[in-house]
């Protein structure tokens, strides 16, 4: 049982709070946050069958918690996009090759604009702390690549998000996050082979040095190649994660 996030109630006695005292979060709030981001991570990392419902009281077991908050964080992360309702409660969200197409053309857009402003005004610099330290992430990875796993999605959108992020746009990487979160549960299924894994980290290196030394046509391009140049392309890849996902499901 998670100690911090076990309660008996979710009620707390008010302490007394002195006039013009400014106020303090309640315990309760924070229970409720810390369940909703726990659960919202553990949808995102793929602890969730497509198939298996997100049944209250299970999840008030594990988190040590009673069903409110639980419930509360269900019908948050619905709004968010990342489950559903569905029969006889909610199930992670799984998009369709049409919403999928709609998002990975988006991913496109937002992946490409962080470089095409720079090269479109030369105010524009990207910070070359955050790429130094970003590539020195990835050059470790080269020395010792990890062994392939659908979570490595996961360094794979930091590095994008990082890329976007020097460019000094926030609200530009925000969306970027934000759509990588919603393609999550297809992409994670690109990564199950050392091939696969060991291409990605290639392309992050020479995308990020190109973009670090000022090339950044060169730059502009390889991440083109790198995310897809056609819908054709991403619609193979679509459905080639889907499948993968039926097929590999229990290795989450």
């Amino acid at each position: 049982m998670d100690s911090e996030l076990y309660t008996q109630s979710d009620t707390v006695g008010a302490q007394p709070v002195a006039p013009g005292a400014p106020a303090v979060p309640s315990a309760v709030s924070s229970l409720r946050e810390a369940v909703y981001t726990k659960l919202r991570a553990a949808v995102l990392d793929g602890e969730f069958g497509p198939r298996e419902r997100l049944a209250e009281m299970r999840l008030a077991a594990r988190f040590g918690v009673s069903r409110t908050p639980v419930r509360e964080s269900l019908a948050r992360l619905a709004s968010d996009g990342l489950i559903e309702r569905g029969d006889g409660g909610f199930y992670v969200t799984i998009p369709n090759l049409t919403q999928l197409k709609d998002f990975y053309e988006l991913r496109v857009t937002l992946e490409l604009r962080g470089i095409a402003r720079a090269i479109e005004d030369s105010s524009i610099r990207h910070d070359t702390a955050i790429l130094t330290a970003e590539l020195d992430r990835w050059y470790a990875m080269r020395e010792h690549p990890p062994t392939p796993d659908p979570r490595f999605v996961v360094q794979d959108e930091t590095f994008h998000a990082e890329l976007s992020r020097a460019s000094g746009n926030p609200a530009l990487t925000d969306a970027l996050v934000t759509v990588s979160e919603r393609i999550r549960r297809v992409r994670m299924y690109d990564f199950l082979t050392q091939d696969r894994v060991q291409t990605t980290i290639t392309e992050h290196i020479e995308i990020m040095e190109l973009v670090r030394d000022g090339r950044l046509d060169e730059g502009y391009r390889a991440l083109h190649a790198h995310v897809g140049d056609s819908m054709a392309v991403v619609m193979e890849r679509a459905q080639r994660a889907m499948t993968q996902m039926a097929l590999h499901a229990d290795r989450l």
